[in-house]
Order: structure tokens, then sequence, then C-alpha cells
């Protein structure tokens, strides 16, 4: 049976629970340019108002853990789209999403719901899932248990700007020329285009009434992410990279490297990860038969990936990196190479009782120095990640200002040997490194106050190039 024909068909309403997130937001137009009436449930309206379709949709403010919230919304409902998740990093996931699942078929029986449809993951049968994997599926197994038709797509990894499985691909290829990869990075996966997902669960709308089972959906390839790495990396001009498979990085060590190295938060990433180390191939083709291919086929995966890079903010993480970091780098060799504590002239001064021993300033400054170029290679990125261009910028004349400073200290005091000019400079460079910290700690929690202790080491620095100024004012 094939209904992917443009013959009139009765439509009538749906629920879009999730619709604030990346693939309900993407599923709420393509269901209204099909003909169908849309409400969404939403915890708070505010958030749908950015939405372009916002006032095409009855909006119901609630939340799917209230059984009274679900029966309002889904009152009058033909079909209800379940497209929640818990990937929050909170306790108990699986028995949350169990009760969630339960309460809204529960709910939908009541208000006589025609059809449920969930989005699941791909996954083997039989095999030793990840918790979240596994309480995805669980979640399926509920809705399909429930007395309302339920028609359960499972997908791998959805190729599309914005989905965070894309995402982590995206920013490992862009930001790692070369990568330390677990072994099962070598797993088939059998990606989809956001498309052709969003194809199928239009489409599972219109399931016949005694339709109540899984889909497994997915794109024309089967790769491995290794495979799907240099692939994105080929697509968007990038050189060959490097991947080094280990045996010993686990999910959990993984997940914290790839929240390091991606705007994906490790909480986020974890369930992610973990899914990767099962193979996750379709294993049939049976909606096909019901709603049919996309109208010009499925999409390969270079043209999924070229069609969401198009929308795609660019990121510099990689060149901010390497700038700042040979920045700082340069800054630390030329204050290096102009410290003299062994001269003449500087065993000449007089200093003050409770100057540091001279071993103690390089034990302090390497770590310092390693400080400012990982805090600020986050701080820009993450500015950037959040299209606040203006307020990298803003950042990084700062960062480079403070630099030059830091630089121009060691210069005016050791080798211009004017310890006056370089304690006022000290001062400036202590006001300076203050902004800094201050910069950084605003732009999030992922910095937070990482650049405090430079900027108390340097004010400590202005204090006593103030003193030794003073005690050899001749």
């Amino acid at each position: 049976m094939n209904q992917s024909d443009p013959t009139p068909f009765a439509r009538g309403t749906v629920l879009v629970t999730g619709a604030t997130g990346y693939i309900g937001g993407l599923l709420v137009p393509r269901l209204l340019d099909d003909g169908w009436t849309v409400r969404v449930l939403t915890r708070s309206a505010e958030r749908l108002r950015a939405k372009e379709w916002a006032d095409r949709v009855e909006v119901v403010e609630g939340d799917v853990t209230s059984g009274e919230d679900l029966r309002a919304a889904l009152s009058g409902v033909d079909v209800a789209y379940y497209l929640v998740h818990s990937m929050d990093g909170g306790g108990d996931l699986a028995r949350r999403d169990r009760e969630m699942a339960a309460g809204f078929a529960s709910a939908a029986a009541d208000e006589q719901v025609g059809r449920i449809v969930y989005l699941g993951g791909l996954h083997p049968e039989g095999a030793d899932l990840s918790l979240h994997l596994a309480s995805r599926v669980e979640v399926g197994e509920v809705l399909l248990s429930g007395p309302v038709p339920t028609a359960v797509l499972q997908a791998a990894v959805v190729l599309g700007d914005g989905s965070v499985s894309f995402d982590m691909l995206r920013y490992l290829t862009e930001r790692l020329p070369a990568m330390v990869a677990p072994q099962w990075l070598r797993n088939r996966i059998q990606p989809i285009a956001v498309d052709d997902a969003l194809h199928y669960l239009v489409g599972a709308a219109r399931l016949p009434a005694d339709v109540n089972r899984t889909f497994d959906i997915g794109g024309p390839e089967v790769l491995t992410y290794e495979q799907m790495i240099q692939r994105f990396a080929a697509v968007n001009g990038l050189r060959r990279r490097l991947v080094v498979g280990v045996p010993v990085l686990t999910p959990w060590l993984a997940s914290h490297w790839v929240g390091l190295i991606t705007p994906v938060e490790a909480d986020v990433a974890k369930p992610l990860v973990g899914s990767l180390i099962h193979e996750v191939v379709r294993r049939e083709w049976d909606l096909d038969e019901y709603v049919g291919e996309p109208a010009e086929g499925l999409i390969g995966f270079d043209e999924a990936v070229r069609m969401a890079m198009r929308g795609a903010r660019p990121d510099h993480a990689l060149r901010d990196a390497l700038t700042i970091t040979a920045a700082t780098v340069a800054s630390a060799a030329v204050g290096a190479a102009a410290t003299q504590p062994g001269s003449r002239w500087y065993r000449s001064l007089d200093l003050p009782p409770w100057q540091p021993p001279a071993l103690a300033f390089p034990l302090v400054w390497t770590p310092l120095y390693g400080s400012i170029a990982v805090t600020s290679v986050a701080t820009v990125t993450r500015l950037e990640e959040e299209g606040k261009v203006a307020e990298a910028a803003r950042y990084r004349r700062a960062l480079w200002l403070n630099l030059v400073l830091n630089t121009g200290w060691s210069v005016l005091f050791w080798r211009v040997r004017r310890p006056a000019l370089a304690a006022a400079e000290a001062g400036a460079l202590a006001a300076s490194s203050a902004d800094l910290a201050r910069r950084a700690a605003a732009s999030g929690r992922r910095t937070g106050w990482a650049l405090v202790p430079y900027a108390a080491w340097t004010g400590f620095a202005a204090v006593l190039s103030t003193a030794i100024a003073r005690r050899n004012r001749s």
C-alpha cells in the first residue's frame, strides 16, 4: 500500500510534543504543509515565539508529566507525536522516560487518539544496549503495548544542522585534524538525512489503523563513524583526518572528551557516544510500502552534509586555538628571553624582603600561561557558538592587549631597566588581566573563573613592581 501520491486526503488534528526541539521544530511546518491542523504542547509558550510557524499552530502550555495537561492537549487529536527524551543527564533516566511514556499512552487512550508516532533509536536485536538507547527502546515498547496504535520509527545518526548527533560529528571533524578514538568508531552506522526522516515521520501519520509496530528508517549508505568523519572532511574541503583507534577509551571518557572538544555538553554526549558502541543498520524497509520513498529518492551522505552545512555558522575553533596558543607562547618566550635575574644590575637593586625567590616565577608563570591559552580558546569558541561574534572580537582585542602588556613589562624592567615605567605598565597589566578574567567568567560556566589566579598574580606583580621602583628611585 503506497500513500505517497498527492491525492486529496482528509486530514485532522495532530499534537506535537517536543516542538521546541530540533526534530519537533522541523516537523511542525511539514505537517502544516501536508494539510494537518497542528497543536503543540510545551512547558513555555514563550520559547515558541521565535518560530516562523508560531502563529499557525494552537499552543497548549503544560508538562508531559501531568495527566491533566496531557488530556487537555490530546483532546480532539487524531495523531499524537511523542518526541520527548531525557538527555539532560538527570538521575534515573530510564524510570523517568518509562513513566512519561506510560502517562502519555494512558492519556491518549482516554482521549481516543487514533495514532501515536514516536521517533526512537535504531539498534541491534538482543544486544546489551547503553542506558540511553535501552531507554528509548523501552519507551517504544511501552507505547506499542498501549491501546492506541503506535508507529515507532527507529533512526541512527540524523544528518542536519542542529541535530546533536550531527553537531558532534561536525565539530569533532572540523576541530581535530588528528584524534585518538575508540575502536568501536569502526562499527557500521546507517545515517539518515533530516529531510528523509521528516518524510517518514509525516507519512507515519497516515498509516492504516491496524498498524502497530516498529519501522527502521535510514539513508541509502552504511558507513562507519570513521568513514563519516573522512567523508565530512572531504565534502567541506578539509584535509584527511588522522584517526588512531585505541581500546581503552570508554564511553564515559569519550563523552567527556567530546564535551571538551565540541559544543555538545558531556551529559548529552554520553548517551550519544554510548549508542555508537553498537552497529546500527536498517534491517527492513517496510515503511516504504506504506508511505513510499521521498519523491527524489533517499539523500546520500555527502549531499546530506552539504545541505546541513549551507546554513551552518562557520566554526573558527581550530583557527582560534592555533592563533591564541601561538600568541600566548610567543608572549611567554619573549618574556623569558628578556628576563635576566642573574644580571649585575638586578643584583644591585634594593628588593623588598617579601620578594619571592627567583625560582618561584617560572613555577607560577608556566601554568598561568597555560591557563590564558586554554581559557581564552574556550571563551572565544563558546561566544562564537552562541552567535556573539562582536563579543568574541572584543575578547580577542582584550587578550591581544593583555599579552602585549605582559611582554612589555619584561622588556621595560629587564632590558630598558626603568623600574618606575615598568611599575606603571604592571598596573595597566593588572587592570587588563582583571578585565580579561571578567570577560571569561561572563561567557559561561565552561570557563568560569579560570583566569582569576592570573589576575591575582598580575595584581601582586604590580604591587611588587611599585615597591621595587620606590626603593630604587635613584
